[in-house]
This record gives C-alpha cells, structure tokens and sequence, in this order.
C-alpha cells in the first residue's frame, strides 16, 4: 500500500449513485472503501470494480447499527490508518417504499419519521463524528453529504413528509460540521444531485448517473480554498 495515497469511503455504494462515485474516486487514485448494508450485493460491486483495475475495497454497513458504525471505523483505521474523503449516499425514500405511498404530514406515522431521520440523518451525522479524527491526523478532509431539493427550506413543499425533513435535518448537520471545521482543510458540503436515474429515481429520472456523480466528485476533491458550508447543485451553490 501507498502510504500517501488517500482514502474515500462511500456509504450505500453497491449501486446507483453511490457505484459511479466510487468508480470515478477510484478513478482518480484513491482507494476507495465502498460500503453496503447487504454484502453479497456490495462484493459484487466490489469485484466488478476490482475487474477494471480500481482500487476497491469492501466494509459491510448498516449505519442504524453503532456496532456497525463502529467496525467500519476500526476495520479503515487499522488496515489504512487515515480517511480523507467521506461521501455520506446511503439513504432511504420510505413514501416511495411504503405501499400506501405518502402520507402527507398529517398522517404519516411516526415509524417512518423515525427510519428516515435514522438513516438518511443521524447515520451519517454519527459515521463523521467516527471518521473525523482520521481527517485531522492529515489535516485533510472532504465531506460530501448527499441531500435532496426536497429538503431545502427555501423551496420546502407539500408531500414526503418523512424524506423531506431527514433531509432538511442533514443540512442543518452539514452546516454545524462546516462551522466545527472552519478552521481546518476539512471542507464539508451537501450536494443535491437532482432527479438521478437509479432505482430510487427511475428509469423517467432526466439526470444520468454518471452526470450526477461528476458533481458529488467534484465536491469530493475540492481545492484547499473550496466553500464550505455550502448546498451545491450542477457544482453551484443554492439557498438552504
């Protein structure tokens, strides 16, 4: 192993956005720990990457498990000693999942509020507080957390009631950690692909996912002096 050479972790990789981004880091020289809560599916990934030459590795994750949370944590500590970028993707869309759809705000039942700040919030808030120490033993770091227009304030709307506010939330988590960080090279922002064609989008999405990931990218190897703090969308930034 190259000792300098920098390491991303991508939650939720083993397909859609979460794959393209860890094939264009792994593109750009990084080892790449691509996470996924099934592992059969996240080892498939894996060896398709491997079979292009990237440099790939696979750490299961659940992240609504600390035990899981924690092994990823020790399991990149012990076998690379550092993590330089963090792109938070993994996420869920339970209106979309649920069977009687959405809810609206008025009905939707605290069971799904509950699974969707979980996972889509506090995860991601709780894997950053793990990792980073790693980023400040190198005083570098990139935090790409993967949000969402409906959870921007400025334009908030009726409907998915439970998505929308765990992603509001992962905002206003983005904007903290900006703020902790603020005077050190650990640049952290929340990137909304938009309308992306992966499962969770489908096939009538107008975004292809190879674009979407060259934005979530592009915010991954930002330059020491990128923004922070920032809600970026095509690679520009957007009110909150």
């Amino acid at each position: 192993m190259n000792e300098a050479q920098r390491v991303a972790i991508v939650t939720g990789a083993n397909r859609g956005l979460g794959f393209a981004v860890s094939r264009r880091l792994a593109g750009n020289g990084l080892h790449v720990v691509l996470t996924s809560r099934d592992g059969l599916q996240g080892k498939a990934a894996v060896d398709k990457l491997q079979a292009e030459g990237l440099d790939v590795s696979l750490q299961p994750l659940d992240l609504d498990r600390e035990d899981s949370l924690l092994r990823l944590r020790d399991s990149v500590a012990e076998a690379r000693g550092r993590v330089d970028v963090l792109v938070n993707n993994a996420g869920i869309f339970p209106e979309r999942e649920s069977r009687n759809g959405d809810p609206g705000l008025l009905e939707v039942p605290r069971e799904m509020l509950e699974r969707a700040l979980a996972t889509n919030a506090l995860g991601p808030l709780r894997l950053t507080q793990l990792l980073l120490p790693l980023m400040r033993r190198n005083d570098y770091g990139r935090i790409v957390n993967i949000s969402s227009g409906y959870g921007q304030l400025a334009r908030m709307g009726r409907g998915y009631p439970a998505y929308r506010l765990s992603k509001a939330t992962l905002n206003a988590i983005t904007c903290q950690f900006a703020a902790e960080t603020r005077d050190e090279n650990i640049l952290v922002n929340a990137v909304d692909p938009g309308w992306v064609q992966t499962r969770m989008g489908g096939s009538q999405a107008p975004t292809p996912v190879d674009e979407a990931a060259g934005w979530v990218v592009e915010a991954a190897l930002l330059p020491d002096d990128g923004p922070s703090g920032r809600f970026l969308r095509r690679g520009e930034p957007v009110d909150w």
